[in-house]
């Protein structure tokens, strides 16, 4: 007898195979829709909103018409900037339904635990043979709190490894009820000052932080910055993260995830504007003088996570 509820669903927007970067071993990530963060540099935009969303791309449309008569609003217009009127859209996904060359897709998909369990078991020979599991990422995790604890207890009874990256704002119930069903946590501390946090992600960081030093009593966990020009690419602001990593329990590493803009374009197919502009990328080589940081306290430093 099993006490999960393998009819629990949720709204997942993505499973990727074969990641060797969050968590022990090859992993799949499932990545879950919904976040409370809207940090500037958020490579996953899509990832934000709970329900499902409508990408369109310009490029791939053939003009061919077949998806203005099944919207139920009449969403779609050449007359629209980016196509679709995004207030007006119900994110159905009818246009996508027909949509000949996938110029229209909609991403997010109400799946059970059954169904992704389905999805995994085809990667279960993988952990085994490596030693690695299952990640939830988002998006939040948390913010699907109960999908994500009876996914997790499903993969456990799998005997399944498992690991969630999380901002970890959420309430202290949630953090008590998910967490014991997660073997590594991959912390996100995006900065220690909380105007800097607030302003570059839309909340406070003292839930946080309280909840990171929570966290750490549960489960293994390493702490992850992204590390973002302008906002926390100072020595000064990467030795307050790892700072506070030292007050939190057993943790001996951090990760230093350089500032990139590979998810720049989906902003567009959203019909959104890039918040961070024309901002560089970060090389490891600009990364280094921050990690002699991070080592230089005593802890070990990964470049790239």
């Amino acid at each position: 007898m099993t006490d999960t509820d393998y009819d629990c669903e949720g709204i997942v927007f993505d499973i990727q195979r074969y990641s060797i970067h969050d968590g022990p071993g090859v992993r799949t990530i499932v990545f879950l829709k919904g976040c409370p963060l809207r940090c500037r540099w958020c490579s996953n935009p899509e990832s934000q909103a709970p329900e499902p969303e409508l990408f369109y791309r310009d490029a791939s449309c053939i003009k061919c018409g077949g998806c203005k008569p099944v919207c139920p609003v009449q969403a779609l217009s050449r007359d629209n900037p980016g196509f679709v009127d995004r207030e007006a859209c119900l994110k159905c996904g009818q246009c996508a339904a027909v949509c000949p060359t996938e110029a229209l897709t909609l991403t997010g998909k109400r799946m059970s635990v059954q169904q992704v369990m389905q999805e995994l078991r085809k990667d279960a020979t993988q952990y085994r043979r490596s030693g690695g599991g299952v990640t939830l990422s988002g998006g939040e995790p948390l913010f699907q709190h109960r999908f994500a604890r009876e996914l997790l207890k499903a993969c456990h009874e799998q005997g399944w490894n498992t690991a969630m990256e999380t901002t970890g704002y959420t309430s202290r119930e949630i953090v008590r009820d998910v967490i014991p069903h997660v073997d590594h946590v991959l912390m996100d501390l995006k900065a220690i000052d909380p105007k800097v946090h607030r302003d570059n992600t839309g909340v406070d960081n003292r839930i946080i932080l309280e909840n990171a030093l929570a966290i750490s009593e549960i489960s293994h966990t390493v702490v992850r910055v992204p590390v973002v020009p302008g906002v926390n690419d100072t020595t000064e602001a990467v030795a307050a993260v790892g700072a506070f990593a030292k007050l939190m329990h057993g943790v001996g590493e951090v990760h230093l995830l350089p500032y990139h803009t590979f998810g720049e374009n989906k902003y567009a197919l959203l019909g959104r504007d890039y918040p961070m502009g024309d901002t560089p990328n970060l090389s490891a080589t600009d990364i280094a003088p921050l990690a002699a940081v991070v080592e230089a306290m005593g802890l070990d430093c990964v470049v790239g996570g």
